[in-house]
């Protein structure tokens, strides 16, 4: 139990209708999770206004509202708070019934177009290697200290946020890693949350059927550093040129990390296989288990913020080297035929660019790259044939499938990617609408030292069809499939 008044705290209040001292038992954005004395708060999303749903959270069980429309009438026995806004409210309310869980906690941010998931992650096992209890948000799962928790967005909203930060701290954690998507910022779900530093990746082409133009795609990124405090760090990757306007009007301390240029922490591949990679860092060489010039971007940014966050280099080093890749993210499927295997959640332009490359640099012309590749429904169409012509110009042939179609027809994704072809790059390309069957194929046209490219889902156990989630793994379809080879 919480007092109303105490909730809110810090809070814009514009107008009050009824009692503010008395006690609340939960918090809710979502009308259907209302239980007896909850707290209510009517946000506007993308699909949904919540003020619609007052009354039936009332029923539920409701006895306060926050709203930025008063109703036309009151319930008796219901407290109703006026506010400017009720996305930022959500923020600070949630924050103020847990306890404030982030200011009890050191709590790092990630975002970025690519990177979010590694970078991330790795932070979260280099910290419980060293013996910090930690804890994870991200794309793959949720952790407090070794428990999972699932994950159904990037960020989640501020309530359920706020929950597991609460959890975090009751379960002894000290450290925690989030990734903060684009959305998560412009829909203020980390509002009133503490940082105690941030960490920048990179910006490229992605999310612009929610944010319309690059320019609000960039400025929500900015907008989390705009945020920090002056007690705070922000890491940036000088590789990037949008790294400069991060920090343009951040209070953080500020620092950069690059792998070709002058920066404060600076990094090198001197050689690398499909095992792994050799590294300089800071001077000292170290030997990965991942691969890739962009890995060895991510890396730097783990052992720069593991450093800035007060951990001895050498044994952030020693932590770093045995660090095995994030489930998902460039991960090795081998076969008993000779023929590799790689499923990659690369779903841009950019990061096609960045794993094609990777593949082809180490193969050195050896066997062929045979790339299986969709795009997701219901997101950005303009990168839909990018996707295409990158894959179609870095790979010997490609299968252009389904990823997860979600509402729309998965033949006319396909044929949006088929549009970025030229005439020089189509007798390369097939198209199997059958996710399954695309990868059986790739595997029946793949020969000994040929490298089979699964790009798009990594990660994820289904495919999304029609808003019904149907279980589907690539790595266990392609595992299959080399295992049946003859």
């Amino acid at each position: 139990m919480k007092k109303l008044n105490e909730i809110l705290a810090g809070i814009d209040v514009l107008e009050i209708y009824g009692d503010i001292s008395i006690d609340i038992s939960e918090i809710s954005i979502d009308s259907r999770n209302i239980s007896p004395r909850s707290l209510f708060i009517a946000m506007k999303g993308t699909k949904s206004d919540g003020h619609l749903f007052i009354r039936e959270a009332i029923k539920a069980g409701a006895i306060a509202v926050i709203c930025s429309v008063m109703p036309e009438s009151f319930v008796k026995g219901v407290t109703y708070i006026k506010v400017s806004d009720t996305s930022t409210a959500a923020g600070t309310a949630a924050s103020n019934f847990f306890g404030n869980p982030s200011s009890r906690i050191i709590l790092t941010g990630v975002t970025g177009t690519n990177g979010k998931t590694t970078i991330a992650t790795l932070l979260y096992k280099l910290f419980t290697g060293l013996g910090y209890k930690s804890g994870l948000f991200s794309t793959v799962c949720n952790y407090v200290v070794d428990k999972k928790y699932p994950a159904t967005h990037t960020t989640p909203d501020p309530v359920q946020l706020n929950r597991l930060l609460a959890e975090m701290v009751k379960n002894g954690c000290t450290h925690v890693f989030m990734e903060v998507s684009s959305h998560s910022v412009d829909q203020k779900r980390i509002h009133g949350l503490r940082y105690a530093g941030a960490i920048f990746t990179n910006l490229t082409h992605d999310h612009l059927d929610y944010h319309l133009t690059f320019e609000n795609y960039r400025n929500a990124k900015k907008a989390f550093f705009d945020s920090l405090d002056a007690d705070a760090f922000a890491l940036v990757n000088a590789d990037d040129r949008n790294s400069g306007i991060m920090v343009q009007n951040c209070k953080a301390a500020k620092y950069t990390f690059s792998t070709r240029g002058i920066a404060d922490f600076r990094a090198a591949v001197i050689e690398q296989g499909l095992d792994g990679m050799q590294l300089r860092i800071d001077g000292k060489e170290v030997w990965t288990h991942l691969i890739g010039d962009f890995n060895a971007s991510n890396l730097l940014a783990v052992y720069a913020a593991s450093v800035l966050l007060g951990v001895d280099r050498m044994r952030a080093l020693t932590i770093l080297s045995g660090l095995l890749p994030v489930p998902g993210r460039l991960e090795i499927i081998k076969g008993h035929t000779g023929i590799t295997g790689i499923v990659d959640y690369a779903h841009t332009p950019d990061a096609l660019v960045n794993v094609i490359e990777t593949i082809n640099r180490i193969r050195q012309g050896k066997g062929k790259l045979i790339t299986v590749v969709g795009a997701g429904g219901d997101r950005d169409r303009t990168k839909r044939p990018l996707m295409a012509s990158i894959c179609a110009s870095g790979s010997d042939r490609v299968i252009l499938t389904s990823d997860n179609p979600r509402s729309e027809d998965p033949d006319r994704i396909i044929d949006e990617m088929e549009a970025g072809l030229n005439d020089a790059q189509r007798p390369g390309v097939i198209r199997i609408t059958d996710r399954r069957e695309a990868i059986k194929t790739a595997v029946m046209l793949a020969e000994n030292d040929d490298v089979i490219l699964i790009a798009g889902k990594g990660h994820e156990p289904y495919q999304e069809i029609k808003g019904v989630r149907y279980h589907f793994d690539d790595r266990e379809e392609l595992s299959k499939a080399l295992s049946e080879k003859k």
